[in-house]
């Protein structure tokens, strides 16, 4: 148990028997009245965010969420193996947990496996990845009042959009959160 004053960022908590995660939070002292706290929660397994209110001092139940690094193996059917190095064990996580994050694993890619009981909620993903471009058309330049894109295949099958000066076989830094271009590196 917790009460608001020990809410932070990344915080889950047990409500209504759903796990959520503090997303951001606020105290608030209104000129009249009690204080509260304004909070935004991440269902931790289905990912949507909701807006809750609560009174300051409120003891809200904690759920104990262990976070463990890890190194992505392979890809088995439906489920992607992974394995803790520290004692070797190695546990299957289905797709449906993974989720989008899919698009941008690579084979021996250190990742934050979060679990609750014995049980993955999620898989933490590095916020930038550099990934090899396997596929694109090439960019022709006209006349246009903001740089251009094009859609570009990167090794792990996923499409991002880059600018028009990316070839096949150019490596990119690639944003793990929303897929975006962030740079190409330098060989």
């Amino acid at each position: 148990m917790a009460d608001t004053s020990d809410f932070k960022n990344g915080l889950v908590l047990k409500i209504d028997g759903q796990l959520q995660q503090i997303v951001e939070f606020q105290h608030v002292k209104p000129g009249k009245g009690p204080a509260f706290v304004r909070t935004k929660l991440k269902n931790v397994l289905s990912g949507k965010t909701v807006d809750k209110t609560f009174n300051a001092g409120v003891k809200v139940e904690t759920a104990t969420v262990d976070r463990r690094d890890m190194t992505y193996l392979y890809h088995d059917g439906s489920d992607y193996v992974f394995m803790d190095g520290e004692t070797f064990d190695q546990i299957a996580i289905s797709e449906a947990t993974i989720g989008d994050s899919a698009r941008f694993l690579l084979e021996n890619m250190n990742v934050q496996v979060a679990t609750h009981e014995g049980e993955p909620l999620y898989v933490e993903l590095p916020v930038a990845v550099e990934l090899e471009v396997t596929h694109t058309e090439t960019g022709l330049q006209g006349d246009r009042s903001t740089g251009g894109t094009k859609p570009a295949t990167v090794e792990t099958g996923a499409e991002v959009q880059v600018p028009l000066f990316i070839n096949t076989g150019d490596k990119l830094r690639i944003d793990t959160r929303d897929g975006s271009y962030l740079g190409r590196v330098n060989s």
